[in-house]
């Protein structure tokens, strides 16, 4: 075992003067990494004393001792009353530098949809966003401090895998009065986001392989969540009356997933009779409905639109909501109302699959619903979003020139214009540069080559102020792509 000679200072000596910020310590210790990783020092050579070191270097022993120290703990010296020797390491880790990476991703990451662009500030026409500007944030900004104020540390543990049950409490008060659902908390888990309860939905019902029906377009969230859980999606066409499954040759579901209240992104609403057709398919098969309630606060014609939940008794029917369209997104807590039954059977396996967390906001939330500031808040939301649909409307009458057909129903925060013939993701690509961020219509179909084309125009965080020169920017690409002809 060969002891390094002037070599080994020389070295050492020029790290030492080359360093900058880092302290003596961490560049001494940097230095004999990289001289036995080059295998400038071989392993089982001997390192002469730290004492010795330290002199021939003109640092403190301490230092020395600590730069070895930290060397053995992570298993590149050996020490022992015998001295410190270099270990053996593994060739290749030695060179530092394997053979560059061949990365294949599983089959399924080739299912998932495009990843939607979620850019800050948020550009104008970016679906599913809420016009975060009129949120109420220095009342939030109150109940917040007062929740802190009064829970204190308390609040820092995990809590409920299930959610606060002051939130889940509130929750299900809310769903009686203003979606028809008759629950209590113990039906009720909170989310983060409408999208962790149908990866849930997957977990605790599903098998890979598995047959799962969609909305064909549809919601690009579920499709990701049931692609990496390896369920085989069957897109069902939708119409005026939303989902269509009629005449369709495919395998029975395990799961159907549904947008029933406002379909995403076509806006229709599932009818009465398909409603309880799809309620009793479900039953026969045994399956699943996911229902998917993600913006039906927003109503612009009559009532709400009843939840399918609440239509009949022990309906096999998982019910999805989010505050992320309602409040503002980065707040990231939806929720999940399971059947009676299936609540109490998944409870042991909630509590292995969720943490809990975030109690602070959820109290926050809570608080928020039951002192009326939620319904308020929808109030005043509900009669923007009302005149701003309808100015966007008026605006695409006047401004787009193109042939098209509006796909909308009266509520939500979106409208789809369908326009034939046109590359949609070009012309969203081309209207990033402009600060305009409507969704192409064609990636919400699971055959994103075969689908309708058009755009999907958000209109919840746009003011009207943005209608005109956002529609005629986009008439103008869509005439370039055309060369010239409208």
């Amino acid at each position: 075992m060969n002891i390094p000679g002037d070599e080994f200072y020389a070295l050492l000596n020029a790290a030492l003067n080359k360093r900058e910020e880092e302290s003596l310590q961490r560049t001494l210790y940097l230095a004999l990494r990289e001289m036995i990783l080059q295998e400038r020092l071989q392993a089982e050579s001997r390192l002469p004393g730290s004492r010795i070191i330290a002199q021939q270097l003109f640092v403190s022993r301490n230092t020395v001792n600590a730069a070895l120290e930290q060397l053995t703990l992570e298993g590149y010296l050996l020490r022992s009353r015998q001295g410190t020797r270099v270990a053996q390491l593994a060739r290749r880790a030695r060179q530092q530098a394997f053979p560059e990476l061949t990365v294949s991703l599983a089959k399924r990451v080739a299912l998932l949809p495009a990843p939607t662009p979620r850019g800050t500030p948020v550009p104008a026409f970016t679906p599913g966003t809420p016009a975060i500007n009129y949120f109420p944030l220095p009342l939030w900004r109150r109940l917040f401090d007062r929740v802190l104020r009064e829970e204190g540390s308390a609040l820092l543990g995990y809590g409920d895998p299930a959610g606060e049950p002051s939130l889940r409490r509130a929750i299900a008060r809310h769903l009686a009065l203003s979606r028809g659902i008759d629950c209590d908390a113990s039906q009720i888990v909170i989310t983060e986001g409408a999208l962790e309860g149908v990866n849930l939905c997957t977990q605790l019902l599903s098998e890979p392989g598995d047959a799962v029906w969609i909305e064909d377009p549809g919601y690009a969230g579920a499709k990701s969540a049931f692609a990496k859980s390896g369920l085989t999606m069957y897109g069902m066409p939708v119409d005026d009356e939303g989902m269509n499954w009629e005449g369709r040759q495919v395998s029975p579901p395990s799961f159907i997933f549904t947008s029933p209240s406002h379909q995403f992104p076509c806006g229709s609403v599932l009818s009465a009779r398909r409603r309880l057709a799809l309620l009793e398919l479900a039953i026969e098969h045994k399956a699943w409905i996911i229902e998917d309630d993600y913006d039906s606060e927003f109503r612009y014609a009559g009532e709400p639109v009843p939840a399918m939940l609440g239509m009949l008794k022990n309906a096999p029917v998982v019910y999805l909501g989010t505050f992320s369209k309602t409040l503002f997104p980065s707040l990231r807590i939806g929720f999940m109302v399971l059947p009676s039954a299936l609540a109490e059977a998944a409870r042991p396996a909630i509590g292995s699959l969720l943490r809990g967390g975030h109690r602070a906001e959820q109290r926050t939330l809570a608080l928020f619903i039951e002192e009326g500031h939620y319904a308020r808040h929808l109030a005043a939301m509900r009669r923007l979003y009302r005149k701003r649909y309808r100015q966007l409307r008026e605006v695409l009458s006047a401004e787009l020139h193109v042939s098209h057909r509006v796909l909308a129903g009266e509520g939500g925060m979106h409208l789809t214009v369908a326009i034939d013939g046109i590359d949609d993701k070009a012309i969203v690509q081309q209207a990033s540069a402009f600060q305009l961020a409507p969704a192409a219509l064609s990636g919400y179909y699971l055959d994103t080559k075969q689908g309708q084309t058009g755009l999907v125009m958000g209109y919840g965080n746009t003011s009207a102020s943005q209608f005109t020169p956002g529609i005629r920017r986009l008439q103008t690409l869509i005439t370039q792509q055309r060369g010239g002809k409208a």
